[in-house]
């Protein structure tokens, strides 16, 4: 167990030393404009290139692998939005701001840097995947059940067209498919790009969970609200289950890639569900509050897979053997 804490205590620890540095420094949120662009538009997407690229073009088309994964998630997300409607007497807005609470994990910025360091290489791909597909679920869900909450009006071809924009220019997925395209076509940058991107990429972790941290500092938790009791065993429990289960139906599947998609999904909340809360104006404070918690809380329990996983105490494959 030392040694598990030992390999997540960086990341948590950079976590940390942001979420300090905020508490003392004092600097606005705003202050983090430019971190935040260094690290969503050069150092991931560098990252995510780099990775792909050097990946066996047989390795990219895992079918089973990206219906299962995106699944789970699909599932975790209309329970959570189902439970939320319940619960708050149909509120759909404030229902889907909870699905993005229960299905949509810290993918990005603490995903990449702990895969790698808990299964080495062969979790780049799995991450890329999942990374590219679970934003693609989310970033269709939000507008679409956005406008039916809100009774814009919008018709269909509009909602389908602001989905789309999001997808196909985000970096991260503009990085993915460049970086598929290269390993298609055995593309292989120049040496002093190379060196460039190594660069990039090596400062992608580090800059992204400490400017995740100084991000929580800012947001003071007032309350924690009544929501969490099902919120956080579901995106921290419930989702890694529903996705090891899946899995287990997918022949063939590498273990190294089924621990790393329970490992993605066990992830805490994403700091972008404060940010789709904020830009629907729904459910602000609570969604916050789930980020903060979530993150403090997932230092036990990613400890705790990633202990049931070295310790082979959890098999890779449920069903089939």
């Amino acid at each position: 167990m030392l040694e598990i804490l030992g390999l997540i205590a960086p990341f948590f620890g950079l976590i940390a030393l942001g979420f300090a540095a905020g508490r003392i420094v004092g600097h606005p949120v705003s202050g983090l404009a430019w971190l935040n662009t260094f690290v969503v538009y050069l150092a991931l997407p560098a990252l995510f290139f780099q990775l792909l690229s050097k990946t066996p073009v047989e390795n990219l088309g895992q079918v089973g692998f990206i219906a299962a994964t995106t699944a789970g998630t699909f599932i975790v997300f209309a329970l959570t939005v189902g439970i939320g409607l319940w619960a708050t007497r149909g509120d759909l807005a404030a229902s889907t701001i909870q699905g993005f609470a229960g299905a949509y994990g810290n993918i990005g910025y603490m995903g990449p840097g702990l895969a790698l360091a808990a299964f080495g290489t062969g979790a780049s791909v799995p991450v890329a995947l999942i990374f590219c597909f679970d934003n693609t679920l989310h970033f269709t869900m939000a507008p679409l059940l956005m406008a039916l909450a809100g009774g814009s009006g919008s018709s269909v071809l509009k909602v389908a067209a602001s989905a789309l924009k999001r997808i196909f220019t985000h970096p991260f997925i503009i990085a993915t498919i460049l970086g598929v395209a290269a390993a298609v076509f055995g593309v292989k940058p120049p040496e002093p790009a190379e060196r460039f991107l190594t660069l990039l990429a090596n400062a992608a972790a580090p800059c992204a969970l400490f400017a995740m941290g100084v991000t929580l500092a800012l947001r003071r938790l007032n309350r924690v609200p009544v929501e969490l009791t099902w919120l956080l065993p579901i995106k921290l429990v419930l989702h890694p289950l529903i996705v090891w289960l899946l899995l287990g139906f997918v022949p063939g599947t590498d273990p190294v890639w089924v621990y790393t998609a329970m490992l993605m999904a066990s992830l805490p909340a994403a700091t972008n569900v404060f940010v789709i809360a904020q830009q629907y104006e729904t459910w602000v404070e609570r969604a916050s509050a789930t980020v903060f918690v979530s993150t403090a809380l997932s230092v036990l329990t990613v400890a705790g897979l990633l202990y049931l996983i070295t310790e082979g105490l959890l098999p890779a494959r449920p069903f089939l053997q």
